[in-house]
């Protein structure tokens, strides 16, 4: 007869109490990381609290504080690596401050939306939300949040004008200097790959790429630009059309590393030398640049230390700890990243 294996019963806060030879409340205080508890007595309760391996419910701290400890992810993007790096980024910050991270798919087009996300604020106790693109630039719904009171912050949005905080890279410096990293290679036939319409940051690569072209003197030639929807599968039809033409590009930027991924995909199989033929470039510094043969150029943007900044600033602004005269945006470097993929023309 096989024995049941006795199960583990989580720690209480009572029981850290005890331990620690302090009163509940005080444990409470120090689990929430408020300031009036002397140092002394802080480490005494965060002792006791590793001792016994007491962790936090978040729903009942929720209940006996009136104060959310769930920060709600929400999301609609087609990349994949993107979105890995900003939860790994996230989760940091919520695990550093003693948040849950709830990760929210949706349908950014749907009738819906504003509905699923009241639904999410009403189930989970009112938890801060971090939009990301494209849902950050949907203005409705931002002013439906606004109304009902919901604390949010955003992820590289169109428009900085709200009073939310976010944070954000410079999309078209960014792609105006790997255009011109480019362009300085002896390429003057750049194709463009298009990121997706609904995403800001889409039309500022762009403009930044047509900037780049417009400063070094040479022709905006709209047939080289194609539209994409940063997905692998995008940048695969993107670059099919692109090396067709009979007067092909020398080299390709696509909007970000998942298309430029399928495009150097295309290359292979149409055996198109990279980079000593053909140079492709890419965005964000995701891990696919670096697991492509060859690895790719590309702009790196600090996702994971973005989301960890966002995630730390919304946690401020539900505890009220938010100074009213900090700046309400963060805007962080980008790096142009010199690979395997690009090369001088005609070398």
């Amino acid at each position: 007869m096989l024995r049941k294996k006795p199960t583990t019963r989580p720690v209480t806060i009572d029981e850290v109490a005890s331990h620690a030879g302090v009163s509940i409340k005080t444990v409470s205080r120090v689990m929430n990381r408020e300031a009036a508890v002397r140092d002394s007595t802080r480490q005494r309760v965060l002792a006791a609290a590793k001792e016994l391996n007491y962790k936090p419910n978040p729903a009942a701290r929720s209940l006996a504080s009136n104060r959310s400890y769930f920060v709600a992810m929400v999301y609609d993007n087609p990349s994949a690596s993107y979105l890995l790096d900003f939860q790994s980024g996230a989760l940091e910050a919520c695990r550093e401050r003693g948040y849950s991270l709830l990760l929210q798919p949706c349908d950014y087009q749907s009738p819906q939306l504003l509905e699923e996300l009241v639904t999410l604020v009403t189930e989970r106790g009112n938890p801060g939300l971090v939009l990301t693109p494209p849902l950050s630039d949907l203005s409705d719904v931002v002013e439906q949040l606004d109304k009902l009171g919901v604390k949010f912050v955003r992820v590289a949005p169109v428009d900085p004008e709200h009073p939310s905080p976010y944070v954000a890279v410079d999309d078209r410096a960014a792609a105006y200097d790997l255009t011109r990293y480019l362009i300085d290679m002896g390429h003057k036939r750049i194709g463009f790959i298009k990121g997706h319409p609904h995403h800001g940051a889409s039309q500022a690569r762009f403009e930044g790429y047509r900037g780049a072209l417009r400063d070094r003197g040479l022709s905006f030639d709209k047939t080289l630009i194609v539209q994409g929807f940063f997905s692998f599968d995008s940048g695969e039809q993107c670059g099919r059309t692109l090396l067709a033409r009979k007067d092909r590009p020398t080299a390709i930027f696509a909007s970000n590393d998942e298309m430029a991924a399928g495009v150097l995909h295309i290359a292979h199989e149409l055996q198109i030398d990279v980079p000593s033929t053909l140079s492709v470039a890419g965005f964000d510094d995701t891990p696919v640049s670096r697991y492509t043969w060859p690895s790719l150029t590309t702009i790196r943007q600090p996702v994971e230390a973005m989301a960890k900044s966002v995630v730390g600033t919304l946690i401020a602004v539900m505890r009220d700890e938010r100074k009213k005269d900090q700046s309400k945006g963060t805007l962080f470097p980008y790096e142009l990243v010199i690979r395997g993929s690009t090369g001088p023309f005609g070398r």
